[in-house]
């Protein structure tokens, strides 16, 4: 792509929308051409982007990858797929695709087996966190301006949260630093879960303390409060509360040892 190109990555695989990447029987200095068909959902400021990298499916029914060039026929960026107001500035939206021409890059698999895979989660949890200290931040204002035991003992609750939060995302960082190699699941898994879990209980608690008002006269505020709900629903929730049992039932050593 263009040395001044802007890339979007577009990886989200809702099961309504579907990519399929088809060999194209041609290759070029950039690797093997692909043709995409189908529909990508919440692409993410696609009216900015010059390319963007697509998760898809081979005929096979294998992951792939393919670089895609947005400025052609077979690609239209619509108006539509995003209803909801919280996120709404990242302007995502469906992207079709009908006999468009792409590259594939890497090996089928290659994308959601890679260690990075899984560490990129933890990122991700790490701007869910970001959300709800910053809602935490608004209650923990108020409540040095005044004196409400009630308030007091919401601030404290959330305290323990997202210090319980932090210090596991701490040690899944430390744990990918260690162990670059590693996927480390089970750090990850943790901390993603936790951070919800605080994140929930920000969203829970912070307003029963604030009351209305902050909610309709703040606008920063205000916004975080739509733009966190739908953020940490990137979270697959008890799906990856059995998968972290899954993987702490098989360990042999005591998870919980201090």
């Amino acid at each position: 792509m263009p040395a001044h190109g802007r890339c979007a990555t577009w990886c989200a695989e809702p099961p309504d929308a579907r990519l399929d990447v088809a060999p194209a029987g041609r290759h070029t200095g950039s690797g093997a051409e692909v043709v995409l068909d189908g529909r990508k959902a919440w692409c993410s400021g696609a009216e900015w982007m010059t390319h963007a990298l697509v998760s898809g499916w081979n005929p096979a029914g294998e992951p792939v990858l393919a670089l895609v060039e947005l400025d052609q026929p077979g690609v239209r960026i619509t108006g539509g797929g995003w209803q909801a107001v919280g996120m709404a500035r990242t302007r995502s939206v469906d992207v079709r695709f009908t006999q468009a021409g792409g590259v594939q890059v890497g090996q089928p698999h290659a994308y959601v087996r890679r260690p990075g895979f899984t560490h990129g989660a933890a990122g991700v949890a790490a701007c869910w966190y970001g959300g709800a200290c910053a809602i935490a931040g608004a209650l923990r204002a108020a409540v040095g301006r005044r004196d409400d035991p009630h308030a007091e003992a919401r601030l404290g609750m959330l305290d323990v949260a997202l210090a319980q939060a932090g210090a596991l995302l701490r040690d899944a960082a430390q744990a990918i630093d260690a162990r670059p190699a590693d996927p480390c699941a089970v750090q990850v898994m943790r901390a993603r879960l936790a951070v919800e879990s605080a994140a929930e209980q920000v969203l829970l608690g912070a307003p029963r303390a604030l009351g209305a008002g902050p909610l309709c006269k703040d606008g920063a505020l205000a916004q975080r409060f739509a733009d966190l709900p739908i953020y940490i629903r990137q979270s697959h929730a008890e799906r990856d509360l059995a998968r972290l049992g899954q993987h702490i039932a098989a360990q042999e050593v005591d998870p919980w040892q201090l």
